[in-house]
C-alpha cells in the first residue's frame, strides 16, 4: 500500500484509510473480518468516533485478534469543554480497549460557540493537552463541515490534522487544504463518495488521490470486497485519463446543484434548524443504510426539519441556490 506522512504527526499512513461509520450495521464477527482484510491489504489507518454507536467497540474487539500494532487509531468526539472531552477520551480508550490513541479529533466543531468553548481556559484543548502529556493520546486533530472554522483552528499549533468532506462534487475546501499543507497540517478527506451519492467508488478515490490536496482518504467500508477494491485503487494508482475527466464532469452534472455540500452558508436558521445536519441524517438513512441509527439521532433533536416555516431566508444565502425548503420537506418524509 502506498503511504504518506500524516503531516507533522510523522505517522506513515496508507493513502487509503478505513472509515468506521458503516460497520455499525455488521455483527462483531463480520466487523472483525473487515479489519483482518485491512491488514491483508496494507491499510494501517482506522478512523472512527465515539458517537458511532458500536463502532469503537467492534474495532477494539477486532484488534485483540488482528493486532493493535498493525494500525494507527484515530477517533473523535463532540466534546467542546474540558470535562466533556476528558470524559469522551476515557470512554474511547475503554471502548477501544487500548492504552493510547494515535489521533484524537474534536468532532464536527462547526459553530462559533463550540469553537469558543474549545479554546477557552476550561475548553477541549485543555483536556487534549492533558491527555497528550499523559500519553493517552499521541496527536490532536479536528473535523468540521465549516471551512471558516477550520481556518481558525489552523492558527493553533496543537492541531496536527484537519478532516473535511472532499470528493468529485465537494470542492469548497481547496483553498483551506492548501493553507493546511503550507503549515504541514495533514488533510484527511472524509465523505470521498459524497455519502454514497457517487456510485463509482474507484473513480472517486482515483480523483482524490490524484488531486495532490489530501494526505489520506477514509471511505467507509463494510465488507472485505470493499476493502480489496478500495485498496487496489491506491496500489495501482494511475493519472486521470480523458475518459475519467469526462465521467467526473458527468457525475457533477448529474448531481447538479440539488446537492448539499454542507458549507453552512445557509445558517443560522431563524427557527434553529441545523439545515446541513438535516440533509446529513437523510443521507445516512437513504445512502448508508443506517436509517435506525439516523432516526434515533434525528429524533433526539429538539428542533427538526418540520420546524421550517418556509421563510426562505436560507435559500437567499445558499451559494448553490438549492431549493432548501422543498428538500427539508423531503427530510420530514424520509425521517417519519
Amino acid at each position: 500500500m502506498l503511504k504518506n506522512t500524516l503531516g507533522k504527526t510523522g505517522l506513515n499512513v496508507s493513502k487509503i484509510g478505513f472509515g468506521g461509520i458503516p460497520i455499525q450495521r455488521l455483527t462483531q464477527e463480520q466487523a472483525t473480518s473487515v479489519i483482518k482484510e485491512l491488514k491483508n491489504q496494507g491499510i494501517n489507518f482506522i478512523d472512527t468516533a465515539n458517537g458511532y454507536t458500536v463502532s469503537e467497540g467492534y474495532i477494539g474487539n477486532a484488534l485483540k485478534e488482528v493486532g493493535r500494532e498493525n494500525f494507527y487509531l484515530a477517533t473523535k468526539a463532540m466534546g467542546y469543554t474540558y470535562e466533556s472531552m476528558k470524559a469522551f477520551i476515557e470512554k474511547s480508550l475503554n471502548d477501544l480497549g487500548v492504552e493510547y490513541i494515535d489521533l484524537y479529533q474534536i468532532h464536527n466543531c462547526s459553530k462559533e460557540e463550540q469553537f469558543a468553548n474549545v479554546i477557552s481556559e476550561n475548553g477541549a484543548f485543555k483536556a487534549l493537552k492533558e491527555a497528550k502529556d499523559k500519553g493517552l493520546i499521541k496527536h490532536v486533530g479536528v473535523t468540521s463541515h465549516n471551512v471558516t472554522m477550520l481556518e481558525k483552528f489552523l492558527e493553533y499549533d496543537i492541531i496536527e490534522t484537519i478532516q473535511f468532506p472532499f470528493n468529485i462534487v465537494e470542492q469548497q475546501a481547496i483553498e483551506l487544504f492548501q493553507k493546511a499543507k503550507a503549515k504541514n497540517v495533514a488533510v484527511i478527506a472524509m465523505k470521498p463518495l459524497a455519502g454514497g451519492a457517487i456510485t463509482d467508488g474507484e473513480l472517486a478515490l482515483k480523483y482524490i488521490l490524484n488531486s495532490g490536496l489530501v494526505t489520506i482518504a477514509i471511505p467507509g467500508m463494510d465488507s472485505e470486497e470493499q476493502v480489496i477494491k478500495n485498496a487496489s485503487v491506491a496500489n495501482n494508482l494511475e493519472p486521470l485519463t480523458d475518459e475519467d475527466n469526462k465521467n467526473i464532469e458527468r457525475i457533477r452534472k448529474e448531481l447538479g446543484n440539488d446537492f448539499c455540500r454542507r458549507c453552512g452558508y445557509c445558517m443560522p436558521c431563524p427557527q434553529g434548524i441545523d439545515i446541513p445536519g438535516m440533509f446529513l441524517f437523510e443521507g445516512y438513512a437513504t445512502r448508508y443504510n443506517l436509517k435506525d441509527w439516523a432516526m434515533s439521532r434525528y429524533n433526539a433533536l429538539k428542533i427538526k426539519a418540520d420546524a421550517c416555516v418556509k421563510c426562505g431566508l436560507c435559500e437567499t444565502k445558499c451559494p448553490y441556490e438549492l431549493p432548501i425548503r422543498k428538500k427539508l420537506e423531503n427530510v420530514v418524509k424520509v425521517m417519519k
